[in-house]
């Protein structure tokens, strides 16, 4: 009977986990909440997030190295748009987005070329709290000076809600193909994996102890 009770039990801490996660799986225009996996890569690790920093998988999820499948969203540089979710962002911690320029089309790209930062929803501190922002959308908008080209949309939650474990992260990417453009070198940039460390501060702050400041893992924000 004893094991039959931890069994259950184990089973509920299972479940309550995994309602706890999400999935950037739509982008579309404007404020618009699209449709699921028309523009976003199709993951196939259902809502579970990735956890190596060494994985390529950082980059668009699992499954999500091509996007044969995956339409590409046209926009006009200085266009706003949104990533939405199945669930409202659940665990705390940055959320960031990501862009990189496709040497042909977004559809045949796998992500290995860099990567620079247009936004972060970084913490805001005020009477010693901390408020994370935790959405079912995010908008944003295609800088005005960047190229045009086809590029990936990368979107990043950085789960850093349990300190002394491995954080997580949830990862998303849309295609899109950007008209209008300018001519900005983007800076600075990374690769993807490598952004991240297991000693940067962001990513293995205590958001229960003495949490006063924070610094967004990855590089700068680029604005033009």
């Amino acid at each position: 009977m004893k094991n039959v009770v931890a069994l259950v039990a184990t089973a509920a801490l299972a479940a309550q986990g995994a309602s706890a996660h999400y999935i950037f799986q739509a982008m579309a225009k404007g404020t618009a909440k699209g449709v699921a996996y028309e523009f976003v890569r199709r993951n196939n690790n259902y809502n579970s997030p990735v956890t190596d920093l060494a994985s390529n998988d950082l980059r668009c999820n699992v499954g999500g190295a091509t996007g044969s499948n995956t339409s590409t969203l046209e926009m006009n540089a200085g266009d706003p748009f949104t990533f939405t979710l199945d669930t409202a962002v659940y665990h705390q911690g940055p959320v960031s987005l990501y862009m990189s320029k496709a040497p042909s089309t977004a559809a045949e790209y796998d992500g290995s070329g860099d990567w620079f930062k247009i936004n972060d929803w970084a913490p805001i501190f005020n009477g010693g709290q901390a408020t994370w922002t935790m959405k079912d959308t995010y908008s944003f908008t295609i800088p005005k000076c960047i190229p045009s080209g086809e590029y990936l949309v990368r979107i990043q939650s950085l789960a850093i809600h349990n300190p002394g474990a491995v954080p997580q992260w949830y990862v998303g990417c849309g295609q899109v193909k950007v008209s209008g453009g300018g001519s900005a070198s983007p800076k600075p940039t990374a690769k993807i994996p490598g952004a991240f460390k297991a000693t940067d501060p962001g990513y293995t702050a205590n958001i229960y102890t003495n949490f006063n400041s924070y610094t967004v893992p990855g590089p700068a924000v680029f604005t033009c």
